[in-house]
């Protein structure tokens, strides 16, 4: 019993329905939570390299409140576990899984190590509803379309949910931690963090009120009011799930709540859940969907991939001049997030418009979103370019202007992000200016350009380019 437990934190930032951490605390055993910045990590992009930081601190808080605190160290997880076990004579290791293949290659190998040399290893669902090897068709393969996968899930029972700790064992000497404040994690993302940080919800506290609240309020009209941008139609929980703060069980038990009170909108809610399943349910069986084209076919396409390329850039800096377009990539900086109807608009403009890779959209996103999540990102891009399994069809490409006038038809999302569009521009619109890098070079005196190629030419140049190549 005096053999401590070591915690290894990863994306699960809450006390509430966290399995490893309810293992640690139940094994009445003194828990050590350890967050490792290891190489993975480091790459992160500036926006949720920053956003992890302030989620880490939060939990840090949160854990000292009841008896605990955070070692932070950095290097090779197996080096930095394997030295803390020494250090603190630790006879089990536990975690909540990742499922990225870098993180499952990983995790195998010092989960075997470990067990090798006589230390529990431990590792527990907590960042899914259906672990990926645990749902199948009929002849046991995986699902390449998401309606046959929900259909496959939605009747299934959902554990409940673990309590929070009250009080945690805290060892008798802490070992050594460094100061993550010396981690500079918020130094990418330069004088942005000060723009975007109103608009962050912090924390566990910040998600589970948000949870309640849309479903008191917007669940009933979340149909129609998702896909209008310039309301807050949706839950907006999607920064909260991508760090754990707070559990897909939780919204899954609350989606259903809401339904069985007569929330007809709550179905909807309840599909989005499972369409961020689906992403890992893909990741898992088909890792090559972070990197490469889903539907190999897509490989004979002529993407345009310089990075630097003028309309590349045109279209990170929100300068397109497709004013829907440009209100969505201008609400990123702003924000950190960007609604799902202009994601998709954005997306599909670079890769079917511009004829640019997917990837270079994808990359920018992994830099800009504090909702980055790795599944779906690149299902999102992939569905967008066509690439990807269920798919958008490659002939589907999505008129920027009639998609605005139909879902923003008084201009209130254009008047929100643009400046340049506006006598009086909103705070929003000029904050734009303030979140942006200095070298870009942009304020919001600058007239708004013409647009970059107009809606029939670019729909025409790509059926051209998709029928040259036998799409």
């Amino acid at each position: 019993m005096s053999h401590p437990v070591i915690y290894w934190i990863r994306r699960d930032l809450r006390l509430h329905d966290n399995p490893a951490l309810h293992y640690a605390v139940q094994s009445e055993r003194a828990v050590i939570p350890l967050f490792i910045m290891d190489a993975e990590e480091k790459k992160l992009g500036a926006a949720p390299k920053w956003r992890l930081g302030l989620g880490l601190e939060y939990f840090w808080g949160g854990l000292e409140k009841i008896g605990s605190k955070i070692i932070f160290r950095s290097g090779e997880p197996k080096s930095v576990i394997d030295e803390l076990i020494a250090e603190t004579g630790a006879e089990s290791v536990c975690w909540n899984r990742l499922y990225y293949p870098v993180a499952r290659q990983r995790d195998a190998g010092i989960k075997e190590s470990l067990r090798e040399r006589g230390i529990e290893a431990t590792s527990f669902a907590g960042a899914l509803l259906f672990e990926p090897w645990t749902v199948s068709t009929g002849t046991g393969g995986y699902y390449r379309v998401y309606t046959p996968f929900w259909n496959s899930v939605k009747g299934r029972e959902v554990q409940v949910e673990y309590p929070s700790p009250t009080k945690i064992k805290a060892p008798l000497d802490w070992p050594m931690s460094e100061n993550i404040a010396n981690w500079q994690m918020s130094k990418p993302m330069g004088r942005g963090a000060c723009i975007v940080r109103p608009f962050v919800r912090l924390g566990q506290a910040a998600a589970l009120e948000r949870l309640a609240i849309f479903l008191d309020e917007d669940a009933a009209q979340y149909p129609d009011r998702r896909n209008i941008p310039s309301v807050l139609g949706t839950s907006g929980l999607s920064e909260n799930l991508a760090l754990g703060e707070i559990s897909p069980k939780q919204c899954w038990h609350g989606g259903q709540r809401a339904l069985y009170e007569g929330i007809e909108g709550a179905e909807i809610f309840l599909k989005e859940v499972v369409w961020r399943e689906f992403a890992y349910h893909l990741m898992f069986h088909t890792p090559h969907i972070l990197d490469s084209n889903w539907k190999p076919d897509w490989d004979k396409f002529p993407w345009q991939t310089d990075e630097n390329d003028a309309v590349v850039l045109a279209w990170k800096q929100g300068r397109t001049g497709v004013p829907f377009v440009d209100a969505a990539m201008r609400e990123m900086y702003v924000t950190g997030r960007m609604h799902n109807r202009g994601r998709m608009i954005a997306a599909s403009y670079l890769t079917k418009h511009l004829l640019c890779h997917w990837k270079i959209g994808q990359k920018w996103f992994e830099q800009c979103l504090i909702d980055w999540d790795p599944a779906s990102n690149a299902m999102g891009w992939q569905w967008s370019a066509g690439s990807g399994p269920d798919a958008t069809p490659y002939f589907r490409i999505f008129n920027a202007e009639t998609q605005l006038e139909k879902f923003d038809p008084k201009g209130l999302y254009i008047k929100q992000w643009i400046a340049e569009l506006d006598q009086t521009p909103s705070d929003t619109a000029k904050s734009f200016f303030d979140a942006i890098p200095l070298n870009w070079n942009l304020n919001a005196k600058m007239g708004y350009p013409t647009a970059i190629i107009s809606m029939k030419h670019g729909r025409e140049r790509a059926l051209n380019a998709y029928e040259t190549r036998g799409f």
